[in-house]
């Protein structure tokens, strides 16, 4: 069942390092690219307004593949085939990239740790491994109040990025009541037809277009 709309959450002041401000201005630098103009907000904001460009005047799907070709130009394809070919999404390998996540994702959506998942296996058993990253509270969620925005270019990209190209099945499930998420790796993401987030209704207090007409985020599709 979706969630229900959270009240006005305050915005966290972020102090980005240098490192930080690197990479927001490597992902909207190759953002700015994909889409074809830029924008004249420096920083995060700048990043998210990119984001807010992208969705204007598409749907779910257009969006969904302008993120995937900005995620596809971050990593050089031969090091996806290599990751793909070489590296079997083990217990270790699903380990190691939640840790990673958790170090080098920050920038975008805020403090997160490293926390223990229940995995579906295909043969039907489930094993417990610390291969998920909790967000606190996600940044760039905060940031768009939007739903749409969540799940067509963040949450849908990124499982496919890392479940097709790196060959390491992700699951995002984000938390529409407190705008926390969880990145699951080593889980297959669950088809649109039973994921709760395509039900999601606006946040009300969040989205400064929120439609109340509609049972789902219209942005959904």
């Amino acid at each position: 069942m979706p969630s229900k709309a959270v009240q006005t959450i305050v915005k966290d002041k972020y102090n980005d390092n240098f490192i930080d401000r690197l990479f927001i201005w490597l992902f909207s630098s190759k953002m700015a690219k994909a889409l074809g103009k830029g924008t004249e907000i420096e920083g995060y904001a700048g990043f998210v307004d990119l984001s807010k460009q992208i969705m204007q005047g598409r749907n779910a799907q257009e969006q969904q593949v302008i993120v995937a070709k900005v995620l596809q130009s971050l990593v050089p394809s031969p090091a996806l085939w290599a990751i793909r070919t070489f590296f079997s999404p083990t217990r270790l390998v699903c380990v190691l990239n939640a840790w990673f996540a958790a170090q080098m994702f920050e920038w975008l959506v805020g403090p997160c740790e490293v926390a223990e998942a229940e995995i579906d296996l295909v043969d039907g058993t489930v094993r417990s491994q610390p291969s998920a990253v909790h967000i606190k509270k996600c940044r760039y969620l905060v940031d768009s109040g939007c739903v749409g925005m969540c799940v067509n270019m963040c949450k849908v990209p990124t499982q496919t990025f890392f479940t097709e190209e790196f060959g390491i099945p992700l699951t995002m499930t984000p938390n529409f009541e407190d705008l926390s998420c969880k990145m699951i790796f080593g889980q297959l993401p669950p088809d649109p037809e039973v994921d709760p987030a395509y039900e999601q209704s606006c946040l009300e207090y969040q989205c400064p277009t929120a439609s109340l007409a509609t049972t789902a985020c219209p942005k959904l599709s």
